[in-house]
């Protein structure tokens, strides 16, 4: 039986981000190289179900944003409104003095929704997203 590659990699992030990362991993006993690999197949697990699912589905998208990010307000708003066949509504939390959480209920084509989901990842201040779908109860 052959051994397995290993890649090496190296990975940049907020020294913040590297301190809560490797206190929850030292909790569930994790090397780093353990739970990036652990991450990386969630990561795919999940891509590769949105990717699969076809049809109309309903669920919500999750955004965590830094709401002083410059002009982040305004594009998550004109998003939405651009979307508001398939967004059903919205909830604003505050988090903190700096960032939010925004809760959209989608309904609708998958594709649309996935094609939501990446335009509000992408847009500059948004720190997490996170789709949840699920198949319409006949």
């Amino acid at each position: 039986m052959g051994k397995k590659s290993v890649s090496r990699f190296s990975v940049s992030a907020p020294s913040d981000l590297l301190q809560e990362f490797n206190s929850a991993i030292s909790d569930v006993g994790y090397s780093r190289s353990e739970a990036v690999q652990t991450a990386m197949r969630n990561l795919l697990g999940e891509f590769r179900w949105t990717r699969e699912a076809k049809g109309i589905m309903t669920g919500a998208i999750v955004v965590i944003y830094d709401h002083e990010a410059r002009g982040i307000e305004e594009g998550l708003t004109n998003t939405q409104h651009h979307n508001q066949d398939i967004i059903s509504s919205t909830m604003h939390i505050h988090l903190d003095d700096r960032h939010c959480l925004e809760m959209i209920a989608v309904k609708g084509e998958v594709k649309d929704i996935q094609d939501l989901t990446k335009e509000l990842t992408r847009q500059r201040g948004v720190k997490q997203t996170k789709l949840a779908l699920v198949t319409l109860p006949r």
